[in-house]
């Protein structure tokens, strides 16, 4: 009787275990994978909007008051022409760069001033992943007066 050569390689169990291993892996790892784009867009749009609270600021520290609504975000990166015109706008702007972000869906922010609540001279806001006020998650609303510092 010959001998069977022992031929290197892996047994169909050693396989099953490696299946199993993998699949459990990716049940519990994979959604937090998946999730990560999500977090990461709502942490730029916290960041930006952080940014252009603090070039608001610093708009008002120069001017005395904040941007209109119609002058809106605009006002940080281009001398407004409509009422009331600054009267120590910064050249170059308030901002890094010449154009305001878009928020991280590629919208733009909404900039309001004066609004209607009293206790807040300017607002900021994105409607999040899906763009509709409202919305829980992802698709909540991220503003300037509920972002903590």
């Amino acid at each position: 009787m010959r001998k069977r050569k022992m031929r290197p390689g892996f047994t169909l169990i050693e396989l099953m275990v490696v299946l199993v291993i993998l699949g459990l892996l990716a049940t519990f790892i994979g959604p937090q994978i998946m999730s990560a784009p999500d977090k990461a867009r709502v942490s730029k749009a916290k960041n930006d909007i952080t940014v252009l609270k603090n070039a608001i600021e610093l708009y008002r520290a120069e001017n005395g008051n904040y941007p209109t609504t119609d002058q809106g975000l605009q006002a940080l990166v281009v001398k407004p022409e409509i009422d009331p015109v600054p009267s120590s706008w910064s050249p170059g702007g308030y901002l890094n760069s010449q154009v305001v972000p878009k928020d991280p869906w590629g919208r733009d922010y909404i900039y309001r001033s004066p609004t209607e609540d009293e206790n807040r001279p300017y607002e900021i806001i994105t409607y999040g992943a899906d763009g509709q006020e409202g919305g829980e998650e992802y698709n909540a609303d991220i503003t300037s007066y509920n972002i903590v510092k």
